[in-house]
């Protein structure tokens, strides 16, 4: 139920300068760090905005906002228009007026809101939700539009990041992966990104080394290469037999009576999207060109079209040792932050990993 601010002293060593106890655990915070304030959501559904002193020894309390009648689950604050815009549990997006404290508008979803980016320039708001779907929302003063529903992902959505540059959505999963949606293009979903071996925590992409960073509850962080050609995964295919031998499928009933055959499991093989069986399918692989960082199911004909370099892995992979449960990078200086559900925050350098010292001139130690 605390919000803490940590100094780093001479010796190198983090010590808390202040800290504020909250009157509900803390669920979400966004801090905008020119202004230097922080806006802390509540399991009450109450956002809370604090200002920092200068020195960051001072953390003067500003007002409440009655944003959610449930947990908050993502703040983002937007300067040009005072804005506070949140999630919650209740349902819902809200945006609220931060110099009147008021409450400007409502929009309802039929799942948990768990994630939101936020598009300053065009107002556009992207929500991912507990039933998969992203809904993008243009918001007005007092009211809003829904533009588009993204749908893509067989799990809830977990962790949003927008590049405004690109114009690309990054969304991850309950289902252990990531897909890439380009929003400019107007092409929907354009690449699924499977390397993880459990829910897709946090996101991040690095624009100026076409890198993406993720990290799972597992601990697992992964650094993902965007900066080559890559190949999108194919819709799976629907069929009533297999597309490779022909034999039905346990439910082609008039198949199975004509031929006198049992039906076979219906497998897709995720290179070409073909419905296949079993017995068609017997050989597995990795594809990272195609996201697939792990073996998957290809059909025996795709299996003989990879080639050894085709394996190459396309990210790098390591050990966060917690369970990550938020992350934050500041890509100027080429720091994360992760937090775990072990009540432990790690500072990581990531300079030889995402090579932020090309892009930033800063060299790395």
């Amino acid at each position: 139920r605390t919000i803490r601010v940590w100094l780093k002293r001479d010796s190198g060593q983090y010590w808390p300068s202040i800290y504020h106890t909250m009157s509900s655990p803390c669920s979400a915070m966004a801090y905008h760090h020119d202004s230097r304030r922080i806006f802390v959501g509540q399991d009450n559904g109450a956002i809370m905005e604090f200002h920092i002193s200068e020195d960051f020894n001072k953390m003067n309390f500003v007002k409440t906002y009655p944003a959610h009648q449930n947990r908050v689950s993502a703040i983002t604050f937007c300067l040009a228009s005072e804005w506070v815009i949140s999630t919650g549990h209740d349902k819902c997006i809200s945006w609220m007026c931060t110099r009147s404290g008021s409450m400007l508008g409502r929009h309802y979803f039929t799942s948990w809101a768990s994630c939101l980016q936020y598009d300053h320039e065009s107002r556009h708001a992207f929500v991912g939700d507990y039933s998969g779907q992203i809904t993008l929302l243009k918001l007005e003063q007092n009211t809003c539009s829904v533009i588009t529903t993204l749908k893509g992902h067989e799990g809830s959505i977990t962790s949003l990041w927008w590049d405004p540059v690109q114009r690309l959505l990054f969304s991850g999963a309950s289902d252990h992966s990531i897909i890439m949606w380009d929003i400019g293009g107007r092409k929907g979903r354009t690449l699924l990104l499977q390397g993880h071996h459990d829910k897709v925590q946090a996101i991040c992409y690095i624009q100026l080394t076409r890198q993406l960073v993720s990290c799972s509850a597992d601990g697992g962080i992964a650094v993902w290469n965007m900066d080559i050609s890559r190949e999108e995964a194919p819709q799976w295919l629907e069929s009533d037999s297999c597309q490779k031998c022909e034999q039905p499928f346990f439910w082609n009933i008039k198949q199975m009576w004509d031929t006198k055959t049992l039906g076979l499991r219906q497998h897709h093989c995720r290179k070409c999207g073909q419905a296949v069986c079993g017995k068609c399918s017997t050989k597995r692989s990795s594809y990272p060109i195609m996201g697939f960082e792990f073996q998957v199911r290809v059909c025996d004909s795709c299996f003989e079209s990879i080639k050894d370099e085709d394996r190459t892995s396309l990210a790098t992979f390591h050990e966060g040792k917690h369970n990550i449960s938020h992350m934050s990078m500041d890509i100027s200086r080429g720091l994360m932050v992760t937090c775990g559900s072990d009540r432990i925050v790690k500072i990581w350098d990531m300079t030889p990993v995402v090579g932020c010292s090309l892009a930033t001139g800063f060299s790395s130690r």
